[in-house]
């Protein structure tokens, strides 16, 4: 029986090493808008996000939304969001990706309480959807199409 990789790889999928932080969380570097950021991999996330913080940083185009973000312990937090944004991911690329940006303050708090390094956002299940991901835990590695 041929291996998960090999598998995927003949399928047209692209292998992504992911690095698991000190809080566990699985983290990939993604280009915003051809900028690298560092972001935690979540499939419970709706929707993928970037901190109010790294608008200027993505270059984003930001609007106020009447969408309000929860999660993470936080809730009713005021969302905007940023339309028609280019993501790569080690080789995978899309365009026309919708981004909501709400402060992750309280996100990289709590990282950086555990010793871990701060993130630009969070790749959500709407990407990954996009991407039909297969994600390895045993290997580290996150598949996209």
């Amino acid at each position: 029986m041929s291996s998960l990789k090999k598998l995927l790889k003949e399928k047209g999928f692209k292998r992504i090493k992911l690095k698991t932080t000190k809080t566990n969380h699985l983290e990939v570097v993604a280009k915003i808008n051809n900028i690298e950021g560092n972001f935690i991999l979540d499939t419970g996330a709706s929707s993928s996000c970037v901190g109010i913080d790294a608008i200027e940083h993505f270059k984003l185009m930001a609007e106020d939304s009447d969408v309000k973000a929860a999660g993470a312990g936080a809730t009713n937090m005021i969302t905007q969001v940023a339309q028609k944004n280019r993501i790569e991911i080690k080789g995978w690329k899309k365009k026309k990706v919708d981004l909501v940006v709400f402060d992750l303050r309280h996100v990289n708090e709590a990282l950086v309480n555990h010793d871990a390094d701060k993130v630009h956002g969070i790749i959500g299940a709407d990407i990954l959807k996009k991407g039909k991901a297969i994600i390895d835990y045993k290997d580290n590695a996150l598949y996209l199409k």
